[in-house]
């Protein structure tokens, strides 16, 4: 009898505790519901509005700085180096001597030539002064006068020739490397220096055939390059190819820009804007309110539900050029419409949201308090 009192106590023990610990937890159970059933705190985002501006139409594209005139100087004869005139980066004028080639042959021709020619001379002279005399007849002469003018002729060639043993630059501008030596044997055609005349300076590049319409000659240009980052370069559209690529279905078009302190090398790469001269009106916002998708761009706009609390709710927009950090919204939105500036991966569609005071609103606030 004692023992089944004892298991009862025990039951009734073990039900008064488990009682116990389940209300608790149904409390706390009932109390979480409470919690969540309340709506949450709206999130604070910082906002921004559309805005209009007029912008100047640009069609981008990519090319190559190009040498107004840049080539390799090369011998047209062979010889040995005798002396060279310039050091690598040089600037030289038209007609400066660059190199020359040991003319010792040249010049022992050259004087042979002439003394064939006064020669020459000397025998047309005389006979010249014999025919009115009728001593010698009019074939002499003839004669005499073709030997004197093809030794002539021949003077002229070595002169020529010669000639060619002087390396000139062929038009002003900077030297790049030299690739020659004293007393170096060069065949004909071995490159001697790159010359390059660097202000004014070309952009060649590409523009699909859909765009040809939008280029014009006279057309402003602004070209950057990666090795002068934020250094835009200005300039005109100068010349269009007269024919398209069948293959690439591109046209070629030059610029040509201002390069006085020389910055622009060939063959660097362009990026070129090539503007258009009348001005449009866009509705533009910071590249932050946007965000990019596969499926489609879009936006936050913040709007007031019908408790006139504030929420935000996705909106597909058609984005266009980007300038300076601003993006052109072709589809999708109004001037002043209001939207989440950054920060769009926290939010949802239809979530409560609070509109951060600008800095110079709160710094003001502060001091009022102050």
């Amino acid at each position: 009898m004692r023992t089944a009192s004892r298991f009862l106590l025990v039951f009734v023990f073990l039900g008064v505790v488990f009682g116990g610990i389940f209300g608790y937890k149904f409390y706390q159970f009932g109390q979480l519901k409470a919690q969540f059933a309340q709506p949450q705190p709206p999130v604070v985002v910082s906002a921004t509005r559309a805005t209009a501006e007029r912008w100047q139409p640009a069609k981008k594209a990519v090319g190559s700085v190009k040498a107004f005139n840049g080539i390799e100087v090369a011998n047209e004869v062979p010889g040995v180096v005798e002396s060279v005139h310039f050091e690598s980066g040089d600037v030289v004028r038209q007609g400066d001597v660059l190199l020359r080639l040991d003319a010792a042959i040249d010049e022992a021709s050259l004087s042979t030539r002439k003394a064939e020619a006064v020669l020459a001379q000397q025998e047309y002279q005389r006979i010249a002064n014999l025919l009115p005399k009728r001593a010698v007849s009019q074939s002499q002469f003839d004669e005499a006068k073709a030997n004197f003018d093809a030794a002539q002729a021949r003077v002229n060639e070595s002169e020529a020739q010669l000639s060619k043993k002087i390396i000139r630059a062929p038009f002003d501008g900077t030297l790049g490397l030299r690739m020659v030596d004293r007393g170096q044997y060069l065949p004909t055609g071995t490159a001697i220096v790159e010359i390059n005349m660097l202000d004014p300076i070309y952009v060649d590049y590409t523009l699909s055939e859909k765009d040809l319409g939008l280029v014009r000659t006279g057309y402003d240009v602004v070209v950057t390059v990666a090795a002068l980052p934020g250094q835009p370069f200005t300039g005109k559209v100068s010349a269009i190819n007269t024919s398209v690529n069948p293959e690439t279905r591109t046209v070629r078009v030059r610029a040509t820009l201002a390069n006085p302190d020389k910055a622009l090398k060939p063959g660097m790469f362009a990026t070129v804007l090539t503007r258009q001269p009348e001005q449009r009106e866009v509705v533009t916002l910071p590249q932050t309110a946007i965000s990019y998708n596969t499926y489609g761009d879009y936006v936050f706009r913040i709007e007031e539900d019908d408790q006139g609390e504030l929420v935000v709710n996705r909106a597909a927009v058609t984005t266009g050029e980007v300038r300076d950090g601003r993006v052109a919204v072709t589809e999708g939105l109004q001037v002043d419409d209001q939207v989440v500036a950054k920060g769009l991966l926290r939010l949802r569609a239809g979530q409560r949201v609070s509109i951060q005071a600008p800095p110079a609103a709160v710094s003001a606030v502060e001091e009022a308090v102050q």
